[in-house]
């Protein structure tokens, strides 16, 4: 019997959706399989050998830049700490293995560390199985090619959604099921690549410039942990004077204090209470598979993901003058008056990791960074991480003797902005063309990069339309009137209803 799927789950940059619907074990399998039938088209002078399973340490590493040299026999697959995630592994592994890949399997990881591992072992592709921030019925997957390249809808993904759905409709799609299956998988053995990790991240900072700082770290009960563990046995060792406070720490997924999503306002609650509570310096908060951060003051006020492009854009160019870093659309003035003030050179561009990824190739960008709390750094071959953003900000807390406060405080009053706000819409093109005829004839400048940015002179705004739902995203800024702020940002939103 032909079985159908509901492959509504391949999104533009990665595949995710509600487990047992749009993703599930039989889905990954297939997924395995066609991921590795991509691979061998993509690197066609492989030498295959059905079934191998690698739980070593002798592939031949790779850091810093690029790597053209022969890529190994591999794919990296790590994964996250819901329920399903395991089975998704086992699943996935099964498919890679079949078609003659051969597997390196990470155990529980953040995302970030599928991007090192995939370049580290000079791998021919990484996954991490994950729904990172998604509700607790969501799991899902991040696919990436070689030197952790990423794979989105136009770069691979369709191609590889293609070979799914032809192959459920061969008839003995389900063999991977029951002892077959179980004979294979239970005899992985989780390879690390830990210590290696945490020395590059350590390579972003002068350890020795370091300040005594107190932390409130926060993964949400997701994956962070091991890796927080990790730099404070580091950083003790190096006598590195950071005390780290533990809250909702412990791998959960359950998640009983909620799904880790930090930029829910009332998870940032928490974290801002602890920071105030323990006096700490500053308070971090992860999404469930880190590869976001999220900064807490000294006063436990939330940052904004935009004064964090802003300031990390300085802690670069601090380091390397007349560098290039790249920004999304959304707001935008802060960021380019910082790469001005520090000598440096900025570039808008489009949201979305793929689409920042290949630019920041284009144009060696040291980083790159989004108001979403995404942040891609060039050493980092591109990708993103939610771990060296933090570090790099308390190397500049130390070197400038300022608090986050103090460092946030002027961009925020020159640049107060709306943060972003979610409408939905039964028709967003329309309602998004409607509001550009409002002001179309009042603007200084417009740009359609991304939806449509419109600089009215004192104030500017963005509009753009979701890529996976029916909404569109408003996000609004002033050149210091916050009362000009509050007026343009309910005057937009008055016409999206």
């Amino acid at each position: 019997m032909k079985q159908k799927f509901d492959l509504s789950g391949f999104k533009n940059n990665d595949i995710r959706g509600v487990i047992g619907k749009q993703v599930s074990e039989e889905l990954a399998y297939l997924i395995g399989k066609a991921f590795a039938q991509w691979l061998i088209t993509r690197n066609p002078s492989l030498h295959l050998q059905k079934g191998t399973v690698s739980n070593s340490n002798r592939i031949t590493s790779v850091t810093g830049n690029e790597s053209d040299s022969k890529l190994s026999n591999v794919v990296v697959i790590g994964r996250d700490n819901r329920e399903t995630s395991l089975p998704y592994q086992n699943a996935l592994t099964t498919g890679l293995m079949e078609v003659g890949i051969e597997v390196i399997d990470l155990g529980v990881t953040g995302t970030e560390e599928v991007y090192f591992a995939t370049r580290h072992t000079k791998a021919l592709g990484g996954i991490q199985i994950t729904a990172s921030h998604n509700p607790i019925h969501y799991n899902g997957m991040k696919l990436v090619a070689e030197n952790a390249y990423p794979i989105s809808k136009n770069s691979g993904l369709e191609a590889i959604k293609s070979l799914v759905k032809n192959m459920a409709l061969e008839p003995d799609y389900q063999k991977f099921l029951g002892k077959n299956k179980e004979s294979k998988i239970q005899r992985l053995h989780s390879t690390s690549f830990l210590t290696e990790y945490i020395e590059h991240l350590l390579s972003y900072i002068e350890t020795s410039k370091i300040n005594p700082l107190r932390i409130v770290v926060n993964p949400g009960n997701g994956v962070a942990s091991h890796v927080l563990d990790a730099l404070e046995k580091k950083f003790i060792e190096l006598k590195i004077p950071i005390t780290f406070i533990k809250i909702n720490f412990e791998p959960d997924g359950q998640f009983p204090n909620g799904i880790p999503n930090p930029l829910i306002k009332s998870h940032q609650t928490v974290t801002q209470q602890a920071v105030l509570q323990y006096a700490a310096d500053l308070g971090l908060a992860w999404d469930g598979d880190f590869d976001r951060c999220f900064f807490f003051d000294e006063n436990g006020r939330y940052i904004e993901g935009y004064y964090m492009v802003g300031l990390l854009t300085e802690a670069f160019l601090k380091k390397e003058t007349n560098a290039t870093v790249l920004h999304d659309t959304r707001l935008i003035w802060n960021t380019i008056e910082v790469a001005k003030k520090f000598g440096g050179n900025s570039i808008q561009v489009k949201a979305g990791h793929a689409l920042i990824k290949e630019k920041m190739r284009e144009e060696s960008a040291v980083y790159g960074g989004e108001m979403s709390a995404h942040h891609y750094f060039k050493d980092f071959g591109y990708c993103d991480s939610g771990m060296i953003p933090w570090l790099l900000i308390i190397e500049l807390i130390s070197k400038t003797q300022q608090s986050l406060a103090e460092l946030t405080s002027a961009s925020i009053n020159t640049f107060p902005s709306s943060g972003e706000i979610n409408c939905t819409v039964e028709n967003p093109q329309q309602v998004i063309e409607n509001v550009l005829a409002r002001y179309k004839n009042k603007a200084v400048n417009i740009d359609h990069t991304d939806g449509i940015s419109l600089d009215l002179g004192e104030w500017r705004f963005n509009l753009r339309q979701s890529n996976t739902e029916p909404l569109i995203r408003l996000n609004v800024e002033t050149r210091g009137n916050k009362v000009l702020l509050a007026e343009k940002t309910d005057e937009i939103l008055s016409l999206l209803t």
